[in-house]
């Protein structure tokens, strides 16, 4: 039971970490962050399963985690009023053209970067955009005025 608790608290403590991160930051990993997720990956294990290095609490440990991910999708689904905060929200990031300085700044982005986005996307230029939205998945989606 006590690997079952400890999966369940480092389970919110990474959920909560995640959010807090921001969506773009992980959404475009580099390869020093997909190390570091790996060292996190082992320094949570060792914090779950301390000095237990059975099968079964490692299988515990796991589908405790795993319970708990399916238990958040499930929430998320049926109750819309905890949708934002256990999947986010849209965020405007432009909107008719113009830069929504406060939201790029909460979450931690440059014009630079939104306009390296709308280059990917065939977009010369911001004023262009009537609505630039970044999706609770990281990705930026752009929208172009109608000409």
């Amino acid at each position: 039971m006590d690997i079952v608790i400890r999966a369940a608290v480092i389970f919110a403590f990474l959920f909560l970490l995640m959010r807090m991160l921001g969506r773009r930051e992980l959404s475009s990993m580099e390869p020093f962050d997909i190390i570091l997720l790996v060292v996190i990956g082992d320094l949570v294990q060792q914090g779950v399963t301390q000095s237990d290095y059975s099968v079964t609490g490692a299988l515990l440990a796991v589908s405790t985690i795993a319970l708990l991910t399916v238990l958040v999708s499930w929430t998320s689904l049926r109750v819309r009023r905890l949708r934002p905060v256990l999947a986010g929200e849209p965020i405007v990031l432009i909107e008719d053209g113009e830069v929504v300085e406060k939201n790029l700044r909460r979450q931690r982005l440059t014009v630079e970067e939104v306009e390296s986005e709308a280059r990917l996307e065939q977009i010369g230029s911001l004023g262009e955009v009537r609505w630039a939205i970044l999706e609770t998945n990281g990705k930026i989606s752009f929208v172009e005025k109608r000409r």
